[in-house]
């Protein structure tokens, strides 16, 4: 079965005002189009195209499961906010406790919207797509600190980088950056990022500055200081499993997710940081970005394996010859650049770029045919 899908695209301060368009090959509209969600999520479900029935809707008629994962196209034209998201014991847990409080689900405090984790992968298609991923080892960091002309701030996130507990110093840093930091103490780092010209770091102080730019006296730029920045090149991808800070900064990129709704922000945004449950989430372990490396798996076939049951994602690049994908149940196909048909050996759709199908009722492939390029979602290996 073949249900093909669309939706809107969601017009987030952060998006970006020509990526989707570029992608799809019309006119931009003006506004910013940050993500086009595509899946059932009650959040925003995708549309049947030709019709007004939501996927949810068309998936309960026809007796199919929820789809365990949510595919995104995503496009940044600034920073997104500075977020970690819950394992799914500490979800189960904040739903919970905040369903029993009587916080509407709605509500701008409310973190925990669903009982779900939300490990997440994003694959760049612009070149490049910047993020920021993870915490940077705390050497690299205080060379970073030592090169800038700063004052007892910084003076003072040095002093507690030093301890000889890096993680505990780490958390030490975010609690005092989210929780005392004054307007003051924001200023400091500010102009000290404008005054450098240091060599090593200068892409990582180009991406400060405009986040200082575009949050201004926010405290999260003292998280994002903390972070590794990561430049993606087309194929390229990063996975930002439970507990660990992230903040995609610009490009466009396909994004794949466990189904749910749940973050918890460290900064840059003008919406709810609660700090005692970001660091109660927080995955506080120093190291380098977590890159995931593609594995060809056949000709045009790659494979972006990460270690988690909700989803698994192969990007397919067509040319002219049909390429069959295995599937272990439902699957949605996006294209992403020139023109696929999805067939599931009964029934055909031909995709444009950032056009989708679901494919379901228990197909055991999709072929994908055509010149062009496409990803698959689907729920990952038990």
């Amino acid at each position: 079965m073949l249900i093909a899908i669309t939706n809107t695209p969601r017009d987030y301060s952060w998006g970006s005002v020509d990526l989707i368009a570029g992608l799809e090959g019309r006119t931009p509209t003006g506004a910013p189009e940050a993500e086009i969600w595509y899946g059932d999520h009650p959040g925003s479900p995708s549309r049947v195209v030709g019709t007004e029935t939501t996927l949810d809707a068309a998936l309960t008629s026809a007796a199919e499961p929820a789809l365990p994962f949510l595919m995104k196209l995503l496009a940044a034209g600034s920073s997104l906010s500075i977020q970690a998201h819950p394992t799914k014991a500490q979800a189960v847990a904040g739903f919970a406790r905040e369903e029993q409080s009587g916080l509407p689900r709605d509500a701008g405090d409310r973190l925990y919207r669903d009982d779900n984790h939300k490990p997440e992968i994003i694959v760049a298609l612009s070149d490049p797509f910047r993020a920021l991923v993870g915490l940077r080892p705390v050497a690299a960091t205080r060379r970073l600190l030592a090169r800038l002309a700063g004052g007892p701030a910084i003076a003072h996130l040095d002093g507690l980088l030093a301890d000889a507990d890096e993680e505990h110093g780490l958390r030490a840093a975010l609690e005092w950056a989210l929780s005392q930091a004054t307007d003051a103490d924001v200023a400091e780092l500010t102009a000290a990022l404008g005054a450098s010209d240091d060599a090593e770091f200068a892409p990582e102080i180009t991406a400060l500055r405009a986040a200082a730019s575009d949050f201004p006296g926010d405290r999260g730029l003292y998280v994002a200081l903390l972070m590794n920045l990561v430049t993606l090149r087309p194929g390229d991808a990063l996975f930002a499993p439970a507990g660990v800070l992230h903040a995609y900064q610009s490009g466009l990129g396909v994004e794949l997710m466990a189904a749910s709704d749940n973050v918890l922000r460290g900064g840059l945004t003008p919406k709810h940081v609660d700090v005692p449950e970001l660091l109660a989430v927080l995955d506080a372990t120093a190291g380098p970005a977590p890159l995931v490396i593609p594995r060809e798996v056949a000709p045009g076939v790659v494979e972006y394996a990460v270690a988690v049951p909700d989803f698994a994602l192969t990007r397919v690049t067509a040319a002219g010859a049909p390429v069959p994908v295995a599937l272990r149940g439902p699957a949605i196909v996006l294209a992403t650049a020139g023109e696929v048909t999805a067939s599931d050996g009964t029934d055909a759709v031909t995709l444009a770029p950032g056009r989708a199908v679901y494919v379901g009722g228990g197909s055991d492939e999709v072929v994908l045919s055509g010149v062009g390029e496409a990803f698959v979602a689907q729920r990952g290996e038990a």
